[in-house]
């Protein structure tokens, strides 16, 4: 699976070891960065990116990882066709991608560990989305608001 990964300052150091942890499972990762830890970035420059290539079928999935995951929840769902969530539980980890079709995982890299993040990367990429007829049409829904202010 071709993976998408981005972290600004606060997610940096988690992000390192996940983008390994990823390769050696051997995913194909394409990193949006932060390629250095720089206090002063900003989390939209990266998810941002990564968000459209979710959208855009450049990568299967994403992954954004911020300092709480919040910032970079909201900047990825500001992308049309990406349905993202923080995630710092398993259940929800395979429920949003069984149920909602979720194609963005946000973690927050001061809140969970390395061992936990990465048990959640490895639930998110397994699930499979059922497409089941009350699923689809309550994605339909959701697509149906996207036309306002979201970026394409």
């Amino acid at each position: 699976m071709q993976i998408g990964l981005a972290a600004d300052h606060g997610g940096f150091v988690l992000k390192e070891p996940i983008l390994k942890a990823l390769r050696d499972s051997g995913h194909e990762v394409r990193d949006f960065g932060a390629h250095r830890l720089d206090p002063g970035d900003d989390y939209p420059d990266f998810v941002i990116p990564l968000a459209r290539a979710v959208a855009q079928g450049k990568v299967e999935r994403g992954i954004a990882i911020c300092g709480s995951g919040v910032g970079a929840s909201f900047a990825a769902n500001k992308v049309a066709g990406v349905r993202s969530a923080l995630i710092h539980e398993s259940f929800s980890a395979h429920q949003g991608v069984e149920d909602d079709d979720m194609n963005l995982l946000c973690l927050g890299g001061r809140v969970v560990g390395f061992a936990l993040a990465w048990e959640l990367v490895q639930i998110y990429l397994a699930a499979h989305y059922a497409r089941a007829e009350r699923f689809e049409r309550r994605l339909a829904k959701v697509a149906a608001l996207e036309g306002k202010g979201k970026i394409e």
